[in-house]
């Protein structure tokens, strides 16, 4: 019988770097504290989980580096007893990224190497010794290998997730923010073998050519509900969930929900990181344990609030009970009607 869920693809680790403000181009900025901690995908959302329910199965499939930096990501993980991490093995370079934050706004600027990410290909996960039930892949136009084209199926990030559903198994995808255009040519080939699809508006926007924020970086709240609808359309199976900090929104081909964001105080706001990822997390072991959409939104929004209380990815996540409490608990911002 299956069990648990599997997080394949990117791991890396975050080197933290705060500054004042971020400077600009040719401008000297100070950074003010550095620290150390996983990062990805894979690293972020196996211990989010880890830490959400101790007893839930989890299996890591991951390349990490022959170097320092990889043995510290296997160090981290393997202070949970209920992740397992036969699937991760040593290759190449460890992938990082320089994540400054800027300590007036809190907002982030990521500088990413990619090291071996490239390596982890269609072959990497090894389907007759995975037991999960569920299989989450990120990031989508990260993963080179698997965003290459496959002549059937259209690029090799959907011939695995085809893979994982002819063997049993559910799916999820993520996909990483970046400029440029590619979104429209790599992401849709997926959503034809995906049953959760989970990303921010800047994702959903460019995958279906609708931008989700006008040029003074207001929500185009009309745009919404056509954005999810439309990626259901290109063949998600159960849910599509765009989060973004005023609120989340999502549709299970019957009804569309918007959940709104808990009102966190800036001054208790410690870091950004991994909040999308602690999101994701929350709405994966809502679709574990059978949740209705809401209540599984309703989780992904404390999960991502509790990330903002550490600087890390993982330190705030707390235990489930913890995190309903908290939503119920924590004021929230005004609700949006799409």
């Amino acid at each position: 019988m299956r069990e648990g869920i599997a997080i394949a693809g990117t791991v890396a680790v975050d080197e933290i770097k705060k500054v004042r403000k971020y400077p600009n181009s040719s401008e000297l900025a100070t950074i003010q504290r550095v620290s150390r901690s996983i990062g990805g995908a894979v690293s972020n959302c196996a211990v989010g989980l880890a830490k959400m329910d101790h007893e839930l199965p989890i299996e890591v499939i991951a390349l990490v580096g022959k170097d320092e930096k990889g043995l510290f990501i296997q160090d981290q993980l393997a202070t949970f007893s209920n992740i397992n991490t036969k699937q991760v093995h040593a290759t190449g370079v460890t992938p990082f990224t320089d994540v400054i934050q800027d300590l007036t706004d809190h907002s982030r600027t990521f500088f990413t190497y990619r090291g071996n990410s490239h390596l982890f290909n269609e072959n990497t996960i090894d389907f007759k010794s995975l037991q999960a039930n569920l299989l989450h892949i990120a990031y989508i136009l990260l993963l080179d290998s698997l965003d290459q084209v496959d002549d059937e199926y259209g690029t090799k990030m959907a011939k695995v997730l085809k893979q994982a559903q002819e063997a049993g198994i559910k799916t999820s995808i993520d996909i990483v923010s970046e400029s440029g255009n590619r979104y429209s040519q790599i992401v849709p080939p997926s959503l034809a073998y995906t049953n959760y699809c989970v990303v921010n508006e800047l994702e959903a926007g460019k995958t279906v050519g609708i931008e989700l924020r006008d040029q003074q970086g207001n929500l185009k709240i009309n745009e919404l509900r056509k954005v999810l609808v439309r990626l259901k359309e290109l063949g998600v199976q159960d849910w599509v969930v765009i989060h973004t900090p005023e609120g989340s929104f999502g549709f299970d081909g019957l009804h569309v929900h918007s959940i709104p964001s808990l009102a966190i105080e800036q001054a208790h706001i410690q870091g950004t990181v991994g909040a999308g990822d602690a999101y994701v997390s929350g709405v994966l072991y809502g679709a574990l344990k059978g949740m209705e959409l809401p209540q599984a939104m309703e989780l992904g929004t404390a999960a991502a609030a509790s990330s903002l209380l550490a600087e890390d990815s993982t330190s705030g996540i707390k235990p489930i009970e913890q995190l309903m409490n908290m939503y119920q608990q924590y004021a929230k911002r005004e609700t949006i009607e799409i």
